[in-house]
């Protein structure tokens, strides 16, 4: 019998799963942040911590893996593979390969090998992969370089529009109530004097109020609406780039700002761009841990028949049990 290893490396979790050929998830083992990005030795020691954690749970010894794949934050360039390919080599896996986390995201929400995959939790991503085998990424590194969104980035918006609203250069709005509960001021003034005289960073959790608010309140909704947009907007241009705009595939959705229940008031603005790009395109929320992505992967880099039972096992063992917030 085969044993496949997938890793999940993120910014404030990493998951590790160890599991047979027929998709039986025999071990995992969890701990703290896999981005190298916010410190190459805390990376590491979380990610060889998680792995250790796995394999003693699945009663295999690290010599048994088949091959191992490694699904990680931040691996978006070559100086990122730069930092990475030494640092897992270490780890000591005969085969191995590391990947950005955008594509056991995507491998994790279809049974295709091609697809389109958006994420929206901390920050955003695009990814995407046509029949060919051609790859595309846009988006994921903020702001200034073209993205909106996120918690991080939502939050700020929030703050902004309590700010703007107070001031009067912009409507009167119920995120002014519930940001003032969720960060403990009295006032609007109060809390402005205090975040501008020491430089405080506005929370990534004031996101959550948009949902709160965004069913009566317009202020809300439009920030919603432009987070879809510009989903929709990064994968139309994934979608086109590739050349997928008469192709039959998955955009998957992953992340806090997508598999909340209220989604509502943002997926139907990635469909409309998504339908004008690719109208075969099938939009899926994320079932399944991503990490199940990485042991799909693992599987096919082996030269694995993946059968239906497999992607039935991964789903029992690995589903999104709960709901993620901002």
């Amino acid at each position: 019998m085969n044993y496949y290893l997938g890793v999940d490396g993120g910014g404030s979790k990493t998951l590790a799963v160890v599991s047979d050929a027929a998709g039986t998830i025999l071990g995992r083992g969890v701990s703290g942040c896999g981005n190298h990005q916010l410190g190459v030795e805390l990376a590491s020691r979380n990610i060889r911590e998680a792995v250790t954690m796995a394999l003693l749970e699945a009663k295999i010894e690290q010599s048994e893996i088949a091959f191992a794949m490694f699904g990680l934050a931040g691996a978006d360039r070559e100086a990122d593979f730069l930092i990475l390919r030494p640092m897992i080599a270490k780890l000591g896996f005969d085969n191995h390969a590391i990947v950005c986390d955008t594509v056991i995201g995507l491998r994790a929400g279809t049974r295709q090998k091609d697809g389109v995959v958006i994420i929206c939790g901390s920050g955003t991503n695009c990814y995407g992969m046509n029949k060919q085998g051609d790859v595309m990424q846009c988006g994921g590194f903020g702001y200034a370089f073209g993205d909106f969104g996120g918690g991080s980035d939502l939050a700020v918006e929030v703050f902004r529009s309590v700010i703007r609203s107070w001031e009067g250069r912009e409507a009167e709005t119920l995120l002014t109530q519930a940001a003032l509960r969720m960060l403990q001021f009295a006032s609007v003034e109060q809390m402005y004097s205090r975040y501008l005289d020491e430089g405080l960073r506005v929370p990534y959790h004031l996101a959550k109020i948009l949902f709160e608010v965004a069913g009566e309140d317009e202020v809300a909704r439009g920030i919603l609406r432009r987070q879809g947009t510009e989903l929709g907007l990064a994968a139309s241009a994934v979608i086109r780039k590739l050349g997928m705009q008469n192709d039959r595939f998955d955009l998957v959705m992953v992340g806090s700002i997508l598999t909340r229940g209220d989604s509502q008031y943002v997926t139907p603005y990635i469909e409309k761009e998504i339908r004008e790009a690719a109208p075969a395109c099938t939009l899926r929320m994320l079932a399944m841990e991503p990490v199940a992505g990485a042991v799909l992967l693992a599987m096919e880099y082996s030269n694995c028949d993946i059968a239906a039972n497999v992607y039935e096992q991964l789903e029992a063992k690995l589903s999104v049990k709960e709901i993620r917030t901002a």
